[in-house]
């Protein structure tokens, strides 16, 4: 595996953070010895792309509240994570504001009623756009992974669609307790 190449656990950034914890990836890249960070490009309503509002049940022309972010290793950009939340959870919350989350988006989600359950995550390949190239400072032609995760209450609520960006090289490891 090359010398950049990063694995990586879901599980940590789907639970919610104690009291004065920072956040999880700030917590992961501390554990490795390295410095992990988060840039805040957008954060408001906006239209969702399709594979969203199907994951959220949408409908079409509807808009969400969205969180853009691009995510830092070291100062340098190796993710870009765009959180989506349907308007009935997160408007008129913190989550629709350009500022940072106190405990982050899932501990928030959490106080205001909407506890994860079940995350189901949808991983394909593809080639970076112009703009992924531009955030991720990729050549053009770059081959990119995304991964959406859709984030349910027990009750089979969706509250998150969080679409997310990676330079190939980056790895997913998953730890499942057997029952």
């Amino acid at each position: 595996m090359p010398d950049d190449a990063w694995i990586g656990e879901a599980a940590p950034y789907l639970t919610p953070r104690e009291p004065g914890q920072g956040d999880a990836w700030t917590a992961e890249a501390a554990s490795r010895g390295r410095r992990g960070g988060q840039r805040l490009l957008y954060a408001g309503e906006a239209e969702a792309p399709e594979a969203v509002r199907v994951a959220l049940g949408i409908a079409t022309g509807e808009r969400a509240v969205v969180r853009r972010r691009l995510i830092l290793l070291d100062g340098r950009p190796v993710e870009l994570a765009d959180s989506y939340y349907p308007l009935a959870v997160a408007s008129g919350t913190p989550l629709a504001e350009p500022r940072k989350v106190r405990g982050g988006a899932v501990t928030l989600l959490e106080e205001l009623g909407y506890a994860g359950a079940e995350a189901v995550e949808d991983v394909s390949a593809g080639l970076a756009d112009a703009e992924e190239c531009a955030l991720l400072e990729l050549a053009p032609g770059s081959a990119v992974l995304r991964l959406l995760r859709l984030t349910r209450t027990a009750g089979g609520t969706p509250v998150e669609a969080a679409l997310m960006v990676m330079p190939a090289g980056r790895h997913l490891t998953y730890r499942l307790p057997v029952p």
